[in-house]
């Protein structure tokens, strides 16, 4: 049985109110809130191993079982046995413009690069930018708007022209739709081009597992999964060995480290290692090892998750006026994470949104940095959309409150 309640009172947030109401947090794909177990691994970097690296004492040796810890932790969330392929940094953002300046070195002259329309923009405009700076050519994978899904069919001729890169991510972040990314990653494969997959959105709701994406990199934000404002970056080692980072350090370095620029934030991993830990708890305790119980974790979380965005689904197409814009056929569940965005006919987004603040519902409107998938779509014209966000510790009466505030508001 998934305990909502014992999960939400491990959040402190949850349980404010503002003038009486209690807050509704479906703002959970800007940022989910923060179990205290990773409040309290924060505060205790900063009590017992507040100092730099490098040292032979007691709080600089504790710094570095943070940031080995946190690699590790990590690795065991993105499915991999080698926390050396493990890259930490500040935000995904980030993280990709450090991959997009190091690339070009190794993509054969005269290459072309994949991009997708589904994209969040941080896994679109630092590959425009390295393809504008070193004259590739840009291939791109369409939104089909009937299904909210990537149309592949000109997927493999791009290959046969000469990509040698794709970009996709793994779930949108406004659509909601879940990517075929391991097909994806296994053409590029076979054309021997590399592929980078943006899981940012994904890591949430569903378990990641590197060799079946069988990709050749992969991102993560740990704040989109109840940590601080850290990311993670899977490289494979044959390409992580054969990237150059030196540029970004002022010595020469090896492994992850090459691309782990100044002085981390020690106290943000320490939150994220127990950010992956809390998931960890969730799951079947009994399990021998930390990565079997994540994946007993995101089995449940998925099927709870699950139910309530059907619930939020069906409630908001009973509501004159309104257009889910995503997957709303039950029998297409597998490709859909449960971030749920619409239209109305008559009311823009952020008057929406204003609604619903009003009564402590926190939700997100206009583009949510989605701009490619919205602009195919023709929404950003018009205001974007409404965004709502469930996460697992989201309530069947929370949503519920939510429709009824809609249904009032909106009629």
């Amino acid at each position: 049985m998934f305990d909502v309640e014992t999960i939400r009172s491990q959040f402190p947030s949850l349980n404010l109110t503002d003038d009486g109401k209690p807050r509704v947090y479906l703002d959970g794909p800007a940022g989910t809130q923060v179990p205290q177990s990773v409040i309290n691994a924060v505060a205790n970097c900063y009590i017992h191993s507040n100092a730099n690296l490098g040292g032979d004492f007691t709080t600089s040796i504790g710094a570095q079982g943070i940031v080995d810890s946190a690699r590790s932790a990590l690795a065991d969330l993105m499915g991999t046995d080698d926390p050396e392929t493990v890259v930490l940094g500040p935000s995904m953002t980030a993280l990709t413009k450090q991959i997009a300046q190091a690339l070009p070195a190794i993509l054969k002259p005269g290459t072309s690069i994949i991009l997708s329309r589904m994209e969040h923009d941080a896994n679109v405009s630092p590959w425009l930018r390295m393809a504008k700076q070193h004259g590739l050519d840009v291939k791109w994978l369409d939104v089909d708007p009937g299904s909210y899904t990537l149309d592949l069919s000109t997927l493999k001729g791009h290959f046969e022209d000469g990509a040698g890169f794709v970009a996709v991510g793994y779930a949108s972040n406004v659509l909601g739709t879940i990517n075929p990314v391991s097909d994806i990653c296994a053409m590029a494969k076979d054309y021997g081009a590399l592929s980078y997959v943006d899981a940012v959105h994904y890591a949430p709701h569903g378990s990641i597992d590197i060799a079946a994406v069988g990709c050749d990199m992969l991102v993560c934000s740990v704040y989109k999964f109840f940590g601080p404002h850290c990311a993670a970056l899977y490289v494979q080692p044959d390409l992580l060995d054969a990237l150059d980072g030196a540029p970004l350090r002022p010595a020469p370095q090896h492994g992850p480290s090459k691309f782990e620029s100044g002085t981390m934030n020690h106290e943000g991993l320490a939150g994220s290692a127990a950010a992956v830990d809390y998931i960890a708890s969730l799951g079947d305790t009994s399990q021998s090892s930390r990565r079997e119980q994540l994946l007993s974790a995101f089995k449940d979380i998925e099927a709870y998750e699950s139910t309530l965005c059907w619930r939020l689904i069906d409630g908001l197409n009973a509501i004159p006026g309104i257009k889910v814009q995503g997957i709303t056929d039950p029998r297409m569940n597998t490709q859909r994470a449960p971030t749920v965005s619409f239209t109305h006919e008559a009311l823009a987004a952020d008057k929406i949104a204003a609604a619903l603040s009003a009564e402590n519902i926190f939700s997100w409107a206009g583009h949510s940095y989605a701009i490619e998938p919205l602009g195919q779509l023709g929404l950003l014209e018009t205001g974007g959309v409404l965004r709502l966000g469930i996460a697992h510790y989201n309530t069947a009466a929370e949503i519920d409150k939510t429709l009824d505030v809609l249904s009032q508001r909106l009629d």
